[in-house]
């Protein structure tokens, strides 16, 4: 790791230390010899172009300027290297920030629904499990095609999905023009925004690890009600002062979770299948 480190930043390399966390990748604290501290993760070589779409990523959340995003000092095949952001308390303040730059965020826009970031594959990560970013007309297809259908079949063919429950999933995916709500122009995403990749720094809250495409915003905003995250009224009042969000949002958010359940299904076992075809059938009976 110090050695690429060193090649990627042309700096050497005084001290490496290991952080805990990550179930993706290793990553390090590494002080170079200038003193100046980075955070430095090795991808692991069974997930090919993990480090260039997660730099991508990186680069295209930050070019609006504003959200914090750690600023990206390069990458290597199998290694990214960005500015090192110190942790801190979760704090009213910062979540009021991070919810005005999210709206202002997905506010930038992105080419189409299911663009990959300027430079970034089409063949990305979401965690451990592949990500198609592949540009469709429309959210309800994008979503159906490239981000649900995908991970019932897989969960079939694996065993971790019935026939019954992938019968259910599907009806979602016809009946997603009706499910979707209002339409609305591609939005600039993280694309896995659980609460463990907002990362709470001094003075405000850094967006880490993304998955960035071109979505429909309240995917994002759904990935934050997955897990619970720290002062997440305050982000959503904050969001919705700059861009308010469609009327029934609350009501769509299994609708947008159904993808995260799914990957983590797959990943990780039935328990989350059962929560993806309970999600499937709050989506249906919203409508």
């Amino acid at each position: 790791m110090a050695d690429e480190v060193a090649r990627i930043t042309g700096r050497g390399v005084a001290e490496t230390r290991r952080l805990s966390g990550g179930d993706t990748a290793a990553a390090f604290a590494v002080r170079l010899d200038d003193g100046t501290e980075v955070f430095a993760k090795s991808t692991s070589p069974s997930m090919p172009g993990a480090a260039a779409a997660e730099a991508a990523s990186l680069r295209w959340l930050a070019e609006p300027g504003v959200v914090a995003v750690p600023e990206v000092f390069g990458e290597g095949e199998n290694c990214l290297v960005t500015e090192h952001v110190a942790t801190a308390p979760p704090s009213a303040r910062a979540a009021e920030e991070l919810g005005r730059g999210l709206a202002r965020l997905h506010a930038a826009g992105a080419p189409a629904f299911g663009s990959p970031p300027p430079g970034g594959p089409a063949d990305a990560w979401i965690g451990l499990a592949p990500m198609r970013n592949e540009p469709e007309e429309d959210w309800p297809a994008f979503y159906a095609r490239h981000r649900v259908q995908p991970y019932v079949h897989r969960g079939v063919d694996e065993g971790v999905l019935s026939a019954e429950s992938a019968k259910v999933l599907d009806q979602v995916c016809e009946s997603l023009a009706e499910l979707a709500g209002p339409a609305e122009p591609p939005a600039r995403l993280h694309g896995d925004l659980w609460s463990g990749n907002v990362h709470w720094g001094r003075d405000r809250a850094w967006l880490i690890d993304p998955a960035a495409h071109g979505g429909h915003r309240e995917t994002d905003l759904a990935m934050l009600h997955l897990f619970g995250s720290p002062q997440l009224d305050r982000i959503v009042e904050a969001y919705s002062e700059v861009h308010p969000l469609a009327e029934g949002w609350r009501d769509r958010i299994a609708l947008h979770q159904l993808f995260p359940l799914l990957v983590h299904a797959v990943l990780f076992g039935g328990g989350y299948a059962v929560q993806a075809v309970q999600a499937a059938r709050r989506a249906l009976a919203s409508h």
